[in-house]
């Protein structure tokens, strides 16, 4: 039988506040276990939370951002369950009416074809501590600096077809949470991770299988792995008169293999009631007017101004834009060398390709990100103003990009100390295109007997001789010249 993947996601978004949801401990990363929970946090008789309005902000600023309704009145709940790292014994987060209501996001596949994925809501909880199992010989220690944590979990329709899919949406929603400056969605530190809800049905069919949740994913390579092994194992189940149950599994990485957590729990096993602590949010009408007049540019629509504005193709514009901070990078190269000439597609062009090639190049063999590049904006752009004018070659400017990664000085002060100007003008290389024809009359005659491809010999040659200085351009058409005669 030919079955079809039927995909649907919950993220977690760790938002970006200085203190938690509904306290007002730290929430920064790294601190030593238990050193930012306060009373609150700790679920200690006789407290009672506050609101962030900060949170709040953010929430409805990503709202706006996928065109989604917002509702001017949302309630908190409470979510009953027993976690060892939950001390209330319960969760306030949002069931009934959530600040964020339905809203899309479009994706863009590696063919180029585009789909529409619904959201169906994002509403406003708190995280829960961290279980420790390492070093604690059989026992458990609870961190509860996570416990309070502002999360916005965002709740997709079950649109997607594919592991790829769901791939490029996580990747299209972690970017726009970046410009959105919403959170650092740093998965490695767990302030981006996803549940992933798989299942699958015949082909042709409308009826939704039985779906596996797949919990606490925060790898683009490991949530694609899990559903790939998750479509396998249901395949293998109904195509041998089993069924698939009802149930959270967790993925394990080093076996590459999904496991039983425990049964699923429908929304009535939490039993959801208001929280009587906290008060209904009301949103005034300015307070979201403040937010759409002030929104950042969104990843989609600085491609499409990368595309209009600076000629990029499809594919570089979008490698740009996935990462803001290089993004960024690039606006400030291109605001420093535009000035310089009327040509400036060139300058677009020679940006796009010294930014994607050699700078990323670099980065990645140090294993290092933009914010840490020892090439400044200022740097790049001053080389890529003497490649355009011709002040140096190409190939000269990658000598010079070396010496700028080991802070060697300016690009000027480099070029000036090394002596790597360009020659471009004819005399002193026609002097040595001439030597070179006088010390290779063998050569000469086979080229002008028909042999062709000797022309990039003495290219070659001439390149050599002049220690990589003379102009390309102008060698090969004084040679042409010289060798037709």
């Amino acid at each position: 039988m030919e079955w079809e993947t039927v995909i649907g996601l919950e993220i977690h978004v760790q938002l970006a506040t200085k203190s938690k949801l509904f306290s007002g401990a730290a929430t920064k990363f790294g601190a030593l276990p238990n050193t930012q929970a306060c009373a609150i946090d700790l679920g200690m008789p006789g407290v009672l939370p506050v609101l962030n309005k900060e949170a709040i902000n953010l929430a409805c600023k990503f709202g706006t951002a996928i065109n989604a309704e917002i509702n001017n009145n949302s309630v908190f709940a409470r979510k009953n369950y027993f976690y060892p790292d939950l001390p209330k014994g319960y969760q306030i987060s949002q069931f009934d009416i959530p600040i964020v209501g339905k809203g899309s996001m479009t994706i863009e596949m590696e063919d180029g074809i585009s789909k529409t994925i619904g959201i169906t809501r994002a509403h406003l909880e708190e995280d829960a501590g961290k279980s420790l199992h390492e070093d604690f010989h059989g026992r458990s220690g609870i961190d509860l600096n996570r416990a309070g944590i502002p999360l916005l979990e965002i709740v997709t329709e079950p649109d997607m077809r594919s592991a790829k899919e769901a791939v490029a949406f996580l990747k299209t929603l972690h970017s726009l949470v970046r410009y959105l400056d919403i959170s650092d969605a740093n998965m490695q530190e767990g302030s981006f991770r996803c549940d992933a809800n798989v299942s699958i049905r015949p082909k042709g069919s409308d009826k939704f299988g039985t779906r596996a949740e797949i919990k606490n994913l925060n790898s683009f390579k490991f949530i694609e792995k899990a559903i790939h092994f998750e479509v396998s194992r249901q395949k293998q189940l109904l195509e041998n008169d089993q069924v698939v149950v009802q149930e959270t599994r967790l993925y394990d990485s080093d076996k590459n293999e999904t496991r039983s957590m425990r049964g699923k729990e429908e929304a009535n096993d939490y039993r959801y009631f208001p929280d009587p602590d906290l008060l209904p949010v009301n949103l005034e009408k300015g307070f979201l007017d403040n937010i759409k007049n002030n929104m950042p540019e969104l990843p989609w629509d600085r491609k499409a101004r990368f595309m209009k504005e600076f000629n990029l193709n499809n594919d570089d514009a979008a490698i740009l834009v996935n990462n803001k901070l290089l993004a960024n990078y690039f606006d400030e190269v291109i605001l420093k060398v535009q000035n310089h000439t009327k040509n400036t597609s060139n300058l677009y062009k020679l940006a796009t390709n010294w930014i994607l090639g050699d700078l990323l190049g670099a980065l990645n063999k140090n294993n290092l990100d933009i914010t840490k590049s020892p090439i400044t904006t200022q740097d790049l752009a001053d080389l890529i103003v003497k490649i355009d004018d011709n002040t140096i070659s190409g190939k000269i400017a990658k000598s010079v990009f070396e010496s700028l990664w080991e802070k060697e000085g300016s690009v000027e002060s480099i070029i000036e100390k090394k002596g790597l100007t360009q020659i471009t003008d004819d005399g002193p290389i026609i002097e040595i295109i001439d030597k070179i024809i006088a010390n290779n009359p063998e050569q000469v005659a086979d080229y002008k007997s028909g042999k062709d491809k000797l022309f990039g010999f003495f290219v070659g040659q001439v390149m050599k001789e002049s220690k990589g200085k003379a102009n390309p351009a102008k060698v090969n058409q004084l040679l042409k010249d010289k060798l037709s005669k």
